[in-house]
């Protein structure tokens, strides 16, 4: 992990103005310009894990190292949908090293953010695998997005990594609430139930300092597809497990 990039003070100063006047401008007024319209997503209308496991009956008790903590379990969120619908301090984009988009939920942020988006981007001069880089959110429903690039094939080194600079990088915008959709499980070929193992077991090692803790009030795992809901439902409970 190199560190957190927020990179605001090398912006140039058209750049940092477009950015800033989306993250200054009023909530009701910031809606009139989201790209999804009126179909955002609000935190309150988020699940938290231990509701969710007593609704999709998912919380069979396990073997775990880990003990239960009910305050820990209210800030984890199960999200099945569209990333770029929720209204949320900010999100976290699987890109690639030059972070100019590409596909998959890449390809969609940059199309839900707008063209601004690539701006910003742009000179940033890239982003390391297994590090991350914060920007505007622009006309997304969510503040922030952090850009992190997941590793090729399996690393677990480098993928907690991305998951451990993206928490760090929202502590230090203070980001109250944080989504993550799967990092490098798709052409990336990162197994799906591994990377969720490493989701899972880096974001309660962070909680587990009470700082950490503190500073956040909901992490969002996003699952769009079947097999990562599988995944989640079956992990969950190891890291962080129901009272």
């Amino acid at each position: 992990m190199e560190g957190v990039n927020i990179h605001s003070m090398c912006l140039e100063p058209k750049i940092a103005a477009s950015r800033d006047k989306y993250l200054n401008m009023p909530p009701a007024d910031r809606r009139t310009h989201y790209k999804c319209g009126k179909k955002y997503v609000v935190l309150e209308d988020l699940t938290d894990w231990p509701s969710y496991a007593r609704q999709h009956r998912c919380g069979k008790k396990v073997e775990t190292k880990w003990s239960a903590d009910s305050l820990l379990n209210r800030k984890i969120c199960i999200f099945e949908g569209d990333i770029t619908t929720l209204e949320i301090d900010g999100i976290v984009n699987a890109a690639n090293n030059r972070l100019l988009g590409g596909g998959g939920v890449d390809g969609a942020i940059h199309k839900a953010a707008g063209p601004q988006l690539l701006e910003e981007c742009a000179a940033l001069n890239g982003c390391a695998t297994g590090d991350a880089k914060a920007t505007g959110g622009y006309k997304l429903p969510a503040k922030y997005i952090i850009h992190t690039v997941g590793p090729i094939g399996e690393n677990e080194s480098k993928l907690h990594g991305c998951y451990l600079t993206c928490l760090e990088t929202a502590k230090a915008l203070r980001m109250r609430h944080i989504a993550f959709p799967c990092i490098s499980t798709g052409v990336y070929g990162y197994p799906n139930k591994n990377a969720a193992h490493v989701a899972l077991s880096t974001t309660r090692e962070w909680l587990e300092k009470e700082e950490n803790a503190k500073q956040v009030d909901r992490i969002i795992f996003c699952l769009f597809l079947p097999v990562d809901v599988k995944h989640y439902k079956e992990l969950l409970n190891t890291y962080f497990p129901l009272e």
